[in-house]
């Protein structure tokens, strides 16, 4: 067996933006995006937890969504590599025209900058995602930043939004709210 190992280029000499998907912020505070790497799972799963109410998954999720997962995810970083922005999605595999995303988060840091609008849009422009025309997610009730994100998606790209429950407290063991399901779509590509 011929194992051959692909070295990884570090987050800080990743958030350049010779390597960067889009260049976003300011000239002071710029931010980078760019798919994820396994050097960055760590760092995302300490946004995560730095971000209530999201659920917090393990450090290993991470790293599959960094790896396995990293064509339909993005990462934001600061000049320093720091993590400070995280999208985490997939092409469903029985409808290849959907894009479901799983989570959003953005940074204490990086907030009030449209940086999680930038996060979808940069994955939904790759070309691994040419043929997707919806996205889906679950959203609770009270979770008014993320309906307000996902709001001005749709108005955004000219899009229907349709809401229904997904998953009941019951099903997610009593101690949970309940989680929406969110679709966005048709859209068109020139849209985003």
């Amino acid at each position: 067996m011929n194992l051959s190992t692909q070295p990884f280029t570090t987050s800080a000499d990743l958030a350049r933006p010779s390597v960067a998907d889009a260049v976003v912020g300011n000239a002071k505070t710029p931010l980078f995006i760019r798919k994820p790497n396994p050097d960055d799972g760590w760092g995302i799963y300490e946004l995560v937890k730095a971000c209530p109410p999201l659920d917090v998954n393990s450090a290993y999720a991470y790293l599959l969504l960094a790896t396995q997962f990293r064509d339909t995810c993005a990462v934001a970083t600061n000049e320093e590599g720091e993590i400070v922005g995280f999208v985490s999605g997939y092409v469903k595999n029985n409808s290849p025209d959907t894009y479901f995303l799983w989570q959003v988060a953005v940074g204490e840091k990086a907030r009030g900058t449209g940086l999680a609008r930038r996060l979808v849009e940069a994955v939904m422009s790759r070309p691994e995602l040419a043929e997707v025309r919806h996205l889906e997610t679950t959203i609770t009730p009270d979770n008014e930043a993320s309906w307000g994100l996902f709001t001005r998606l749709a108005d955004r790209w000219q899009a229907p939004l349709n809401s229904r429950e997904y998953f009941s407290t019951d099903q997610l063991g009593g101690e949970h709210d309940p989680e929406n399901l969110v679709r966005i779509g048709p859209f068109q590509p020139e849209h985003i």
